[in-house]
């Protein structure tokens, strides 16, 4: 079963991916969802699933500042090794925009590792908390296609980069179900690892795609994306767990 439930990771991520490339004209509107959707991740599926496992040895003060630990980390990079200045070279300009995207996309790619470490260690416990957990992993993975094309294509990415890095995500919960024949981590230390996850993902959402998705375009329907986008991944998220 928990091969079967890895393919079906691969094949979600793929899915979300190729939507993005095929409409990537709206990318704005995509780009608005994507917003909501990997901030919907942070606060509706990793921040909570770190307090769970986390909550044990630590208490939620705690947590929740690795957590803007995680955001901080995050905008040090994006500020300081990927930022990019207007007043740059275009080629120097584009080159640093596209690290900027392979920064996202990687860390994307490291969650959906994450989630199959997730569902392989769920799978440890019981069969039953592993169908839970990887229903959860299903249910944000097609956004998570998504999201991590749209990080390259909005950085001056091309169609063969993104999906390059769209693949490299598909697989990498993949690779993270299998990890777990050769390996075990503590509860706690997965709880920390996810906080810090989340504040990648809060950063990437709030100072990275939403902004991009209102420039130049009228910002009713981007922000009726945006919320679409928190509502989706509410409501999957919240099903999964039922």
């Amino acid at each position: 079963m928990i091969i079967w439930i890895s393919i079906a990771t691969l094949i979600s991520t793929l899915l979300g991916g190729m939507f993005a490339l095929r409409f990537r004209d709206k990318l704005h509107l995509i780009l608005g969802f994507s917003a909501g959707a990997i901030i919907g991740v942070a606060f509706f599926d990793l921040l909570p699933e770190a307090i769970a496992l986390g909550g044990k040895n630590y208490d939620i003060a705690f947590i929740t500042s690795v957590t803007a630990l995680g955001f901080i980390i995050y905008t040090i990079l994006d500020r300081f090794v990927f930022f990019h200045s207007h007043e740059k070279e275009d080629k120097e300009k584009q080159s640093r925009l596209s690290r900027r995207g392979m920064l996202g996309a990687g860390s994307l790619s490291i969650h959906s590792f994450l989630d199959g470490v997730a569902i392989g260690l769920a799978f440890q416990v019981s069969t039953a908390v592993g169908v839970i957990v990887a229903i959860a992993v299903l249910v944000h993975d097609f956004s998570d296609g998504i999201n991590t094309v749209n990080l390259i294509l909005k950085n001056f990415g091309n169609h063969s980069q993104a999906f390059k890095w769209l693949l490299i995500d598909a697989i990498a919960p993949v690779l993270g179900v299998v990890s777990t024949l050769f390996f075990s981590v503590s509860e706690s230390v997965l709880g920390i690892i996810l906080a810090v996850f989340a504040g990648f993902f809060l950063y990437i959402g709030a100072s990275d795609l939403l902004p991009e998705s209102h420039h130049n375009h009228p910002t009713v329907w981007t922000t009726f994306a945006t919320i679409l986008g928190m509502a989706i991944l509410y409501g999957a998220i919240s099903l999964a767990g039922v």
